[in-house]
């Protein structure tokens, strides 16, 4: 199946080379699987990334989890993971001014050289985005942010009256700007952000799992096909995949969920 016929006019209108090869990985593999591999070593990234690879599209990482982080694993990892066709997604959620955001994009773990997608929150201002942008472009590569509008975690103040429509507003306009996370745990809100949001840039969501319900430490899950049905473009999947007996399998389901809602959504 081509991607024309799966996305449609938003394969059409959108520019961004990064949602394109986005929407490209998501046909070829018929899975919208971001993998949250918080796990803490190599050898662990190593063997998750053999067992889900043919069903996951982006691996979302957190560099400095891992404790035994060599630059040269690292770069072996990140190499691995894109010839397996998955996008690096650095869940850094960025935050400062944009002079300090793209100088923290160097240092030790040197993350615009390996990611292809970072967080942000956006609450210093637009600057972290031109920071950002920046911080690739001294390495020769362009990248794409993706701006924490909604959170999944009961009580955070994402959900101050206003805060998430600043962010979609500044967000849409500005070209480093990939997407938005959205909140995967509440259908209703999602809705309501992808209706703001519109149709060029992307959503992609955490807060899901096949079971429902709190969890440790505030977090709150929905069901993956709710989420896709609400406007996900992307699940993002963490315990459900790695801590699960067999992740082999469980990628698979979550593929299968998600791929079957994106048809059902686009009336295929």
């Amino acid at each position: 199946m081509q991607p024309n016929l799966v996305w449609g006019e938003r394969w059409n209108s959108n520019p961004d080379p990064l949602a394109r090869r986005w929407m490209e990985t998501v046909v070829a593999k018929q899975s919208m699987v971001v993998l949250a591999a918080d796990v803490y070593t190599m050898n662990d990234l190593n063997q998750l990334l053999d067992d889900v690879a043919p069903h996951v599209s982006a691996l979302k990482t957190h560099v400095d989890l891992v404790e035994d982080w060599t630059s040269e694993s690292w770069g072996e990892f990140c190499a691995r993971a894109k010839d397996t066709d998955m996008l690096i997604f650095e869940d850094r959620k960025h935050g400062d001014i944009g002079k300090i955001a793209r100088d923290q994009m160097g240092g030790v773990y040197d993350s615009r050289s390996w990611s292809d997608l970072m967080t942000a929150h956006l609450i210093s201002g637009p600057s972290v985005l031109d920071g950002m942008r920046d911080g690739w472009s001294k390495v020769g590569r362009h990248g794409g942010v993706l701006i924490l509008a909604q959170m999944s975690s009961a009580g955070n103040l994402l959900e101050i009256p206003g805060y998430t429509d600043a962010v979609v507003d500044a967000g849409k306009i500005h070209p480093a700007c990939f997407g938005f996370i959205g909140n995967g745990s509440r259908p209703e809100e999602l809705r309501a952000l992808r209706s703001k949001v519109g149709d060029v840039k992307m959503i992609w969501t955490p807060g899901v799992n096949i079971v429902t319900g709190d969890a440790e430490l505030g977090q709150r899950y929905g069901d993956p096909r709710d989420a896709v049905m609400a406007g996900s473009d992307g699940i993002i999947v963490g315990s459900g995949i790695h801590g699960s007996e067999s992740p082999r399998d469980a990628a698979k389901k979550y593929a299968d969920v998600s791929w079957n809602a994106l048809l059902e959504r686009n009336n295929l």
